[in-house]
């Protein structure tokens, strides 16, 4: 399972040797918009007509001869302005502090616009170190739409300048957040290694977008609407503020259906259909790598490899070439995943895939790469598989973690077994710790509108899974760029009184320890593929509620093994304390994001960080400051976290939560969403509170570019 928008950062360190350390280290990432507490600016309604190229740009005003003044937009304004007009263009920072863009400034990113994806083109905008034609006609047209807004004359209908306004509202909830790997001195097998993989990531993207149902609803001609089916991968809108706004769409008819392309229209349309298809006598029906066909009376389980069969295919055939490429003994491992990857992208068969994934390692590839289908939170029953690819490079420094919990597993497995108690019996455990990866692209379900997922553990089915051989990775190179750092502690001061925020801290390393643990925790007590009366936890709780009390287990447990690792004497208190902190306030950026989606669908992540604030509120271990000013000193009333009750506090929480799960107790895991999560009164006001205050600042939206020139 996945465990997203946490914040981290290690020491980057390779293990692909000096020269090649270089070639592969990350950029600095960069995001749009600084000045963490601001609000999202107003929005500014869409011009009718934009760019959609660097070959098809447009032009609002005649552009201007003679030399080109880039400081006529801030950096900010710059990469707002961008996506709005639909082009893949990224300021990275004023390295200079000229207040000008120049051009070794500028990144071209990956994905939003055609012929992008298999590597952005840096010099359709930048050649011979000065901005091409096509940059200065683009340039000129965003700073006519910043200094003169929208010709709302040509926009159309009064509804259609509503779902316009709507959508730039969608857009500015995001703030882009640019991942950079510069390859331009890897060795040209390195290179077409990565051309064949972002290949295949452009095709995964379009049998994501297939499950999601969301291949025949790209009925729209506004740039702004473009962009935001890019982001999102949907037409629907997803930003807190938005995500219930009926104008809110891509789309320039309303968009009444749930929309998946994992069951049919007429199946979907039975109430408790996903209830229904878990009682079916035939297991195939909800088989996670399969679609329903058919109808309510006679559905049809039809395998992926049939029913996206050209496209799943054309990836097996990128796999392949990829791994066609290797010459090296030293990418062995790598090229029988590739191998292995690609044929079960043609039988459907998963597990030799898993086998060979579950193989590769820091201490044999320089590369991380997972393409498969795997995750099932975004998909209407949790059950089906979704495609996705998380691409990057090995970072040698989990190996200390590594060291430190190898000896200690089995006493965290009886640690958390006596929390559960009977039936849940303590067992052998062996999963690897996690690796660390640096990523250089996300695709299909891994790239979500807003954040990242930056811990995972997988698979999530079969043997390697079941026998506690799959991998843990954990994602390093998210949100540690100044910006992001500046947002995180401005918004942690509007939350917390002066007294906690003496131990928040922007230092990586207590977070990345609880990462560690969180994903640990996914492989020990009872897990997914734990049975109670011969019933999985999916079969026991549903789909949503198994996926939510899973990483309510996960992340609960990463709290609690803080403690035990301070009684172990394995960390001092006070990184366990700055750890503990720093996931109380990463609860609260969930807690905004809202518990459901438009359809009803509960956001796991969401919603355990509710039960774990609202426990923790209950039992004083968080307190409510009503007249005391937050640390920021212009907020009333704030939070803090009382340190002496907290562990106290989660290991009161563990203990019911692992004995719900270990009981299979479904209607227990029902009442701690009744009093935490479906809130209303001084409960209800926490939430809001927090909403309001997080959701001050846009959220990051993470772009990737890959350079190999």
């Amino acid at each position: 399972m996945d465990y997203t928008h946490r914040v981290k950062r290690i020491p980057s360190r390779s293990v692909l040797g000096p020269a090649l350390a270089l070639a592969f280290a990350p950029l600095p990432l960069a995001v749009a918009c600084g000045g963490g507490n601001e609000a999202a600016p107003p929005p500014v309604l869409p011009a009718a007509t934009a760019t959609a190229s660097a070959a098809t740009t447009a032009t609002a005003e005649p552009v201007a001869s003679g030399p080109l003044d880039t400081k006529r937009l801030p950096r900010a304004e710059f990469n707002r302005l961008a996506m709005l007009v639909n082009q893949p263009l990224f300021w990275t920072s004023d390295a200079n502090g000229n207040g000008a863009l120049d051009p070794n400034e500028l990144a071209v990113f990956w994905g939003l616009v055609p012929d992008t994806k298999a590597g952005a083109k840096l010099g359709d905008w930048v050649s011979g170190g000065n901005f091409t034609s096509a940059f200065r006609t683009t340039y000129e047209a965003m700073v006519h739409r910043s200094e003169s807004g929208p010709k709302t004359e040509k926009m159309g209908s009064p509804s259609e300048i509503l779902r316009l306004a709507a959508v730039e509202k969608e857009l500015s909830q995001g703030r882009q957040t640019l991942v950079a790997t510069d390859l331009s001195k890897a060795t040209e097998e390195q290179k077409n290694i990565v051309k064949h993989v972002l290949r295949a990531a452009e095709i995964i993207e379009r049998l994501y977008a297939m499950q999601a149902g969301n291949t025949e609803v790209r009925r729209f001609d506004d740039p702004a609407s473009k962009s935001l089916f890019f982001r999102n991968q949907s037409p629907k809108c997803e930003a807190p503020l938005t995500q219930n706004d009926t104008n809110c769409r891509t789309s320039v008819d309303p968009i009444n259906k749930k929309l998946s392309g994992l069951y049919s229209e007429s199946i979907m349309k039975q109430d408790h259909f996903c209830e229904a298809l878990s009682k079916l006598a035939d297991k195939q029906i909800m088989d996670p790598f399969t679609v329903v066909r058919g109808d309510a009376m006679a559905p049809k389980a039809v395998p992926y490899t049939t029913e996206y069969a050209k496209d799943m295919s054309a990836v097996s055939a990128e796999l392949a070439a990829a791994a066609n490429e290797i010459k090296s003994p030293a990418e062995a491992a790598l090229k029988a995943y590739l191998l292995a990857a690609s044929k079960s992208f043609t039988d459907n068969a998963w597990v030799p895939a898993d086998e060979a994934w579950a193989k590769m390692g820091v201490d044999n590839s320089k590369f991380y790469l997972r393409i498969a289908p795997d995750e099932v939170y975004s998909e209407p029953c949790s059950t089906k598989a979704l495609f996705h690819v998380s691409f990057g490079l090995i970072n040698q420094a989990s190996l200390k973690w590594q060291q430190k919990l190898d000896p200690r597993k089995t006493d965290m497995e009886k640690a958390l077994a006596t929390l559960a108690g009977a039936p849940y019996k303590a067992r052998a455990v062996s999963f690897k710790l996690p690796d660390f990866v640096d990523i250089a692209v996300n695709a299909g379900d891994s790239r979500p509108a807003f954040g990242a997922t930056i811990g995972q553990s997988l698979p999530n089915f079969g043997p390697v899974a079941n026998e506690g051989r799959g991998r843990t990775v954990a994602m390093t190179n998210f949100y540690t760029d100044p910006d992001s750092l500046a947002a995180t502690k401005a918004t942690a001061e509007s939350m917390f009184c002066a007294a906690t925020m003496k131990d928040f801290t922007l230092d990586p390393e207590p977070q990345l320890m609880s990462t560690v643990l969180h994903e640990a925790a996914h492989n020990l007590g009872p897990a997914h593929q734990y049975k109670v009366d011969g019933k999985t936890d999916r079969e026991v709780f549903g789909g949503p509620l198994a996926s939510t009390f899973e990483e309510l287990k996960a992340q609960t447990a990463a709290m609690f093994y803080a403690e035990w690792l301070v009684e172990k004497k394995d960390i001092e208190r006070a990184y366990a304390d700055k750890s503990r902190i720093r996931d109380v306030f990463w609860g609260f950026g969930h807690i905004s994001r809202g518990m459901y989606d438009e359809d009803h669908h509960p956001k796991n992540y969401s919603q355990l960080a509710a039960i774990q604030f609202g426990s923790f509120l209950a039992d004083g271990a968080i307190t409510w400051n009503a007249t005391e000013k937050a640390a920021n000193g212009a907020d009333v009333g704030c939070y803090t976290v009382n340190l002496g009750k907290l562990p106290a506090s989660v290991k009161k929480l563990m203990k019911v939560v692992a004995g719900i799960k270990g009981r299979g107790d479904k209607k227990g895991a029902e009442k701690l969403v009744a009093d935490f999560v479906d809130v209303q009164g001084d409960k209800k006001a926490h939430l809001d509170r927090i909403r309001e205050r997080v959701l001050r600042a846009p959220k990051p939206s993470f772009v990737y570019s890959v350079k190999f020139d």
